[in-house]
Formats: structure tokens, C-alpha cells, sequence
């Protein structure tokens, strides 16, 4: 194993199109943290990358002598390591509750968006494009309860969500629009407007919804 020279900023190496690096993305732009985010492309990962990350994989966080290959690992560091704003609640219970929307987002969302960018079964995927469409058609009344996602304030909730949505027209999935689901696109809109949201962005990222979006 070759030695790794130890950077004296932050580094986040990134693709720019992953809604798990634009999910920490989010993060570090929420708390104005001085990172070097680095694009790369996940077929041709530099050797840092390796050495660092025993999976090889993306997105990779390293901060001096600490490398982190988890999202939801990174998000909650970065939570405790620059506590303001803070991105999680207070109290343990509610806390709970966050990291439990979390899993249900990557359980019952995150294996959808990630079957339909595979591609690999045109079938498949149309069912992956339904059940996406219509389990958000389900929860959208909720956004109608509170500005942000069973919460009053923006939280790691949020920053998972946030880049499933922002991939919607990419993914062909179209909401349809009508009463019930007006809080949903309320929602995306609040989220959308946030200058840490359109500070993540990557030029690929705006470019695969514009593309889609005129399709």
C-alpha cells in the first residue's frame, strides 16, 4: 500500500451526478464548510481514492487522519464536527425519529432511483418509475403539515430527499399535479429556493434536469 499524503484541507471526492454525494454535498454547503470537493468519476476513481477507502468506492470524505466511505456516516460527522446550523435535533427521541426517516428513504425510495439510473431492465424499471411516483403521490399530504419533512426545520431528513426529488425528470417520473399533491411541489420548491441547495449543485446536476426536463 503506497503512502497517502496528508491533505490540509477537507477533500470530498465526489460524482457529480450520485444523489448519495449530492446528499453530502448539501451538508457541507448548509454549513458553509472550506472543503475541496473533488469530481471524479466513479469507473475512474484516482489512487487516493483507494488507499483511503477500502471499498474503493464513492463518495469518500477524508478530514486530516479520518476517512469516512458512508454518506449518512459523513452527514452526521459533519452534523457534530460543525454543529451550527444544526442538521439533526436536540433531543434523542426526535433524533430517533430522524435517523428512522432516513432508513425508510434509502429503503423504500433510494433502491428505486438507484434500479432506474442502472437501466438494466427496461420492464423493471417502469415498475420502479410507478412505485416511486405513487408512494410519493402518498406521502405528499404530510408536506402540508410542516415546512419541511415531519419537522419545522430543515434537517438530514432533507438533505436525503432533496436530491431524489431534484432527479425526478430524469427519472421519468412525473407527479402529477393536483390538490393532493400541491404540499409536495410546495415542498420541492422551499427546498430548491435554498441557497445551500443551489450551491451543491454540479453543472452535471443542472444539466441532467434541464436535459430531461425539455425531453
Amino acid at each position: 500500500m503506497g503512502v497517502v499524503a496528508k491533505r490540509s484541507t477537507m477533500t470530498f471526492f465526489s460524482d457529480a451526478a450520485s444523489h448519495y454525494c449530492h446528499r453530502v454535498r448539501i451538508v457541507l454547503a448548509e454549513k458553509g464548510v472550506t472543503v475541496d470537493i473533488v469530481d471524479v468519476k466513479p469507473d475512474n476513481l484516482p489512487e487516493e481514492v483507494a488507499e483511503l477507502n477500502p471499498y474503493n468506492s464513492l463518495p469518500t470524505l477524508v478530514d486530516r487522519d479520518l476517512a469516512l466511505y458512508e454518506s449518512k456516516v459523513m452527514m452526521e460527522y459533519l452534523d457534530e464536527r460543525f454543529p451550527h446550523p444544526p442538521l439533526l435535533p436536540v433531543y434523542p427521541v426526535a433524533r430517533g425519529e430522524s435517523r428512522q426517516y432516513i432508513y425508510r428513504i434509502e429503503r423504500d425510495w433510494c433502491r428505486l432511483v438507484d434500479e432506474l439510473l442502472a437501466g438494466n431492465n427496461p420492464k423493471n424499471a417502469e415498475k420502479a418509475r410507478k412505485e416511486l411516483r405513487d408512494s410519493l403521490l402518498t406521502v405528499a399530504p404530510i408536506f402540508a403539515e410542516k415546512p419541511f419533512f415531519m419537522s419545522e426545520e430543515f434537517t438530514l431528513v432533507d438533505c436525503c430527499l432533496a436530491p431524489i426529488l431534484w432527479r425526478l425528470p430524469q427519472l421519468g417520473v412525473v407527479i402529477p399535479q393536483t390538490r393532493q399533491s400541491k404540499p409536495l411541489f410546495d415542498y420541492m420548491e422551499r427546498l430548491f429556493e435554498r441557497p445551500a441547495f443551489q450551491e451543491s449543485l454540479t453543472e452535471k446536476e443542472r444539466e441532467l434536469r434541464s436535459e430531461a426536463s425539455v425531453a
